[in-house]
């Protein structure tokens, strides 16, 4: 047998980097790389500098496109299909596990149990131990539902043994209340909303969005027969109204068409209900909050699950009781059960509780909607099952880890980075904050600017040579606030009496208003709970949320803003058309590519092919349309001007169109000056599209602006422009309230409101109120003595 030869082993030693040569995916300029391998690389820069699109958009897509090639072509017909990214060369790749901000999904039946393995293994051990036995793992599940199946089968005996029939009642266990259907609340309409009961059906009584008569929910509802459509609602009697109302789905033939038909109230039931609120249009949105009030099931109390399943205990508790309480005091509780044929499956479920404990939360239940996380929530509650992985030389992806967590919360994140870079694995990391870029063995920093001014790399090498290299990351690295001279003084308030939402504990705070407002404290301590349920519901108060930006390919942030709208007004007057001709969505789009700008070609399992429209040259627009300008420029010249030069555009001359100059201050006013007005929103990055909502946001009538993490996704240089914004907002005389943990606005605040102590049970209460300089005075609480440390240095 002879041996492999030496220098076999030395040359599988060598491969120790990922190279990237020749990226150009989105803005970046030819970019060629080296990364380390088995390290822990920070990716740096400006938000829009193009950081996301070389480490998700090049290394992570063109790593998952290959694993996905290595599957056969029936399978990858059910997979999404990836293109290639534009680069040259990639080498040197592993497995990339991209751990993102992408929120949960809205799905009312995914909860945080059920969104990991905990829920899970926990139906297994109620299965095995609970008292008294009701069945299977899905006898515990709130999506799976009881069924009953009876049925008749036929057996030949043969050999002159005539036939037998065998009559056979199946019972499959499921845990879904009835009543509820699982979803922990029952729904009530109110009827007025869904209808003018003055009119008739044919006149028009509909008033629910999509419900017309016009079209093919008239020709069922007439050739149903069920009720008369000419007769005025309210002359219905009680037994007539139930067929247009409450029937259910139902075989009929209309003009010799087999449909169904199914009363309002169903159908509803199944068109809109069936999706979480916040994932609505704004219509829809606005209907469902108008007819329909959502009440806790009274069968099930809001468990979500039938009553064996309830009646079903190990311990004295049913499993709603162990997914209701906090995940850290249920780690303990499952550690506690003493039953040795369990043991292998109480230390998973023990191991996977312990894990949200370590990533900072163990304050969560797991019972609670997935779709509620925060976008950082998400993405550590996505790192639970990485965390016990026995996966070795993987690649790591992590967008931001750090976000929405505090000063003491970061060191434990840090923690997690390193130890999953202690293992073996490459660590990739795109990060704004000091605190997570000085765990770096390695730091990439894009740059100098951002969009068309970013794409290049500026700096490679390590933290201590960052803080020398004179880029605008290596400037501002060590950058602390200072407290302000003078706070302003506020004159009202406003008052908050006994808050009681999630963990707080009877609350009772006066927010001060004219004034900036910072509402801080640990991840977890109540922060949201008391602004979102408090505050932000009132009259006059703006919210500018986390969610998403919700937009297709064809939304762009002048079309998002709103800022479209009289650039086509002015276009329309000044060549005396119409307005629509200059939208590529209506009249005036490109009919090759239907204004997309460019042509897909469907090649089945292999990437869909994107190329520029032959017809518009992707422009997106009618050639004849392109003929009409304003101030000396088309449409699609407008659309291509970053935000800095359409302000200049629009602000005097031939072009002047104060309208659209107002919009475009904003855009500018919250970094935005780079972006292109028609750039496609799905190229932004999370903190670009947190600054288009803020811009949006900014310009609506309210006297409080309320801010959840304004902070998202910038870099140390921006957050002083952001700063400025937030002041002229007060002295133009606004309240803000800003959720934040960065220590520069806190710093910069003239009120700080503080809770905790802790997360979870342990916070819940207002620990401080006073200003900046009152609270670092005597650091008592967490976020005193990460201030302190901050303005000290």
């Amino acid at each position: 047998m002879s041996k492999a030869p030496t220098s076999a082993k030395q040359l599988a030693d060598s491969h120790d980097l990922i190279r990237v040569t020749g990226a150009r995916v989105n803005n970046l300029k030819d970019v060629s790389v080296e990364i380390p391998k088995r390290r822990l690389t920070v990716f740096t820069g400006v938000s829009g500098s193009g950081k996301s699109s070389l480490v998700f958009g090049t290394i992570a897509a063109e790593s998952q496109r290959l694993i996905n090639e290595t599957y056969s072509a029936f399978v990858q017909g059910f997979m999404p299909t990836l293109a290639r990214p534009d680069v040259d060369v990639l080498d040197g790749l592993t497995t990339a596990i991209i751990v993102d901000q992408e929120r949960m999904g809205s799905n009312p039946r995914s909860t945080v149990g059920t969104a990991t393995d905990a829920n899970a293994m926990l139906r297994i051990l109620f299965s095995r131990l609970a008292k008294p036995h009701v069945g299977g793992p899905t006898a515990y599940s709130f999506n799976v539902p009881k069924r009953t199946a009876t049925g008749a089968m036929i057996a030949d005996k043969g050999q002159g043994g005539g036939e037998r029939t065998v009559v056979r009642n199946v019972v499959y266990a499921g845990g879904m209340c009835p009543r509820c259907e699982g979803m922990g609340s029952v729904t009530d309409f109110d009827l007025t909303a869904l209808y003018d009961d003055s009119k008739s059906l044919n006149e028009g009584a509909l008033t629910i969005p999509g419900y017309s008569m016009e079209g093919w929910y008239g020709r069922i509802f007439r050739g149903a027969g069920y009720f008369n459509p000419d007769k005025p609602i309210k002359k219905y009697t009680k037994k007539e109204l139930h067929d247009p109302l409450y029937r259910e789905p139902t075989k009929i033939k209309v003009e010799g068409i087999n449909l169904t038909y199914t009363g309002l109230i169903p159908q509803i039931q199944k068109s809109f209900l069936s999706k979480e609120v916040d994932a609505m249009q704004p219509h829809i949105r606005a209907f469902v909050e108008r007819a329909v009030t959502f009440t806790i099931c009274p069968d099930c109390g809001g468990t979500r699950l039938s009553q064996e399943a309830l009646s079903s205990k190990i311990k004295g508790k049913n499993i709603a009781d162990l997914c209701a309480m906090q995940i850290s005091d249920l780690a303990a509780w499952i550690r506690e059960l003493k039953e040795p044929r369990m043991a292998p499956l109480i230390e998973a479920i023990g191991d996977t509780l312990d894990s949200f404990v370590d990533i900072g939360l163990g304050y969560l239940s797991l019972e609670r909607p997935a779709g509620t996380l925060s976008g950082g929530e998400a993405q550590r509650t996505k790192m639970i099952r990485h965390l016990g992985s026995s996966l070795t030389d993987v690649t790591y992806v992590f967008d931001e880890p750090t976000i929405g967590l505090h000063p003491h919360d970061i060191q434990r994140m840090n923690e997690l980075l390193l130890q999953l870079r202690d293992k073996g694995n490459t660590v990739l990391v795109v990060e704004h904050k000091p605190e997570a870029i000085a765990i770096g063995d390695h730091v990439i920093d894009l740059g100098p600017g951002a969009g068309s001014g970013g794409g290049e790399v500026v700096f490679e090498g390590t933290v201590e040579k960052l803080r020398a290299s004179g880029t605008l990351t290596g400037r501002h690295l060590d950058d602390r606030a200072s407290l302000k001279p003078a706070v302003r003084a506020s004159s009202e308030a406003l008052e908050v009496r006994g808050a009681s939402t999630n963990n707080l504990q009877n609350v009772d705070v006066d927010v001060p208003l004219g004034v900036l407002v910072v509402v801080t404290g640990v991840a977890g301590s109540g922060k949201s709970s008391l602004i979102h349920g408090s505050v932000s519901d009132r009259d006059g108060v703006v919210a500018i949320d986390q969610a998403a930006i919700r937009g297709s390919r064809r939304s762009n942030p002048a079309t998002y803003t709103g800022l479209l709208d009289p650039i086509r007004k002015a276009f329309a007057k000044a060549n005396s058309v119409k307005p629509a001709l200059f939208s590529a969505n209506s009249e005036g789009a490109c009919p090759a590519c239907n204004g997309a700008g460019v042509i897909y070609t469907e090649l089945g399992v292999m990437a869909t092919v994107e190329s520029p429209c032959e017809e518009c040259g992707g422009r997106r627009f009618q050639a004849s349309v392109l003929g009409y300008t304003f101030g000396g420029k088309n449409i699609a010249e407008v659309l291509a001007m970053p935000v800095s030069e359409a302000l200049e555009f629009f602000a005097d001359g031939d072009a002047r169109t104060p309208a659209a100059h107002k919009v475009l201050e904003r855009l500018a006013d919250v970094g935005l000056g780079y972006l292109s007005l028609g750039q496609p929103l799905t190229t932004l990055s999370g903190g670009e599209r947190q600054r288009l909502k803020l811009a949006t946001h900014v310009g609506e009538k309210g006297g409080i602006y309320v801010l959840d993490e304004p902070t998202t996704g910038l870099h140390l240089a921006d957050v002083e422009q952001l700063l400025a914004l937030l002041d002229r907002l007060v002295d133009a005389g606004k309240s803000v309230i800003v959720i934040e943990h960065h220590q520069a606005v806190m710093a910069h605040a003239d009120w700080i409101i503080d809770l905790g102590p802790g997360a979870g049970h342990d916070g819940g209460k207002v620990v401080f109120e006073g200003t900046p300089a009152d609270l670092i005075a005597k650091p008592a609480t967490l976020t005193a003595k990460h201030l302190a440390e901050y303005v000290a240095k």
